[in-house]
């Protein structure tokens, strides 16, 4: 089995176009192992309940922004090595100083393609 028949990944985004556009980049990959959720809140439940490979979260989302996500799951034992990819339309260096801080894996702009996605996974992961 490849890496991508294994790799579990859960997409976090409030709004359900990103969402689609991340599930139907990691699909066009190969990636079928995915979920999603539109909260942070409710996609921090779930992982510390049960915890996935890589988490790929928008930055911008009300309640709970990727980077308090980020900073629950590094806090907790059982979700601190989940892989973390940000995803921000507007990746200042304020923003990008915070989320090294918290331990981010790595970060992408929006709008993306399937090609620089694949590359900002396989930095994490490795090759898929």
């Amino acid at each position: 089995m490849s890496l991508k028949d294994t790799l579990r990944v859960m997409v976090v985004d409030d709004m359900g176009v990103s969402r689609g556009l991340l599930i139907q980049a990691i699909e066009e990959m190969g990636i079928w192992k995915n979920q999603a959720e539109n909260d942070g809140r409710a996609a921090l439940q779930k992982l510390i309940a049960d915890p996935v490979h890589l988490v790929l979260s928008d930055y911008n989302m009300p309640g709970m922004d990727g980077l308090e996500l980020l900073k629950a799951l590094r806090q907790n034992r059982s979700t601190a090595r989940i892989g973390f990819i940000l995803v921000t339309g507007n990746p200042t260096a304020d923003l990008v100083t915070k989320g090294k801080a918290l331990g981010v894996n790595n970060i992408i702009k929006k709008p993306f393609s399937t090609a620089s996605m694949k590359q900002c996974i396989e930095s994490v992961v490795g090759r898929l």
